[in-house]
């Protein structure tokens, strides 16, 4: 059964490269990025994987742990993440999954039930519907996700953005407009009436049309 937003992110147990895991008891109380890989030593897995690393410590000041999965094993993640940190110039600093009986990436409906049941004399290609990004909140709920083809890499500076995005409107009764950054105007929802706008937001707001209600960001 596919996955959606406010679905439950379904929990497993799980050999990483820093030690086994259960997965809801490891998100703890806050938040959590789990994003998946087709393979080992495929180039742009690779590019992505170095950058995740140097951009953790902004997911760190966000209270959001940063989780990679491939369907290889973890002595095949550890010989990897020595070619990530050559390569990239950082080195894998959050646990990689080991997934070789591909029970996660099933679970996670990144594979379909029937392939089999092991990772070896799979390619890249087989696996290719694993490369999905999933933002969890605190309460275990899935809150976004994102799905990229294997030719293209992620932009995580965009998990980044949409993480933000998602924390903000989880605690405040407002939504993000397009392009929207850290400190950037937002919208008040509208599920929020105009007299509790006014008691939230004094000062009034600016509506470029009647439905469109737009203030600072709280």
């Amino acid at each position: 059964m596919a996955l959606r937003i406010n679905d439950e992110a379904p929990n497993f147990r799980a050999e990483t490269t820093e030690g086994p895991i259960d997965f809801h008891e490891w998100i703890g109380d806050g938040w959590a990025i789990l994003f998946s890989h087709p393979k080992d030593f495929t180039p742009v897995c690779t590019t992505e994987l170095g950058y995740m690393a140097g951009l953790k410590p902004e997911f760190d000041k966000r209270n959001c742990k940063v989780l990679g999965i491939s369907v290889d094993g973890v002595s095949n993640h550890e010989r990897w993440s020595r070619d990530i940190e050559a390569s990239q110039g950082h080195r894998v600093n959050y646990p990689l999954i080991g997934d070789p009986r591909l029970e996660i990436v099933k679970l996670y409906d990144m594979l379909p039930a029937d392939a089999g049941d092991t990772s070896e004399g799979r390619t890249p290609a087989d696996n290719a519907t694993a490369r999905s990004v999933f933002v969890i909140g605190p309460d275990k709920k899935i809150r976004a996700t994102l799905t990229y083809p294997m030719s293209t890499g992620r932009n995580f500076d965009e998990v980044l953005r949409l993480l933000d995005s998602c924390q903000l409107t989880a605690s405040r009764k407002v939504a993000t407009p397009v392009n929207w950054r850290q400190g950037d105007d937002v919208i008040i929802l509208p599920a929020v009436s105009d007299d509790e706008a006014r008691q939230k937001y004094p000062d009034g707001w600016r509506s470029p049309l009647p439905y469109i209600r737009i203030v600072p960001q709280p």
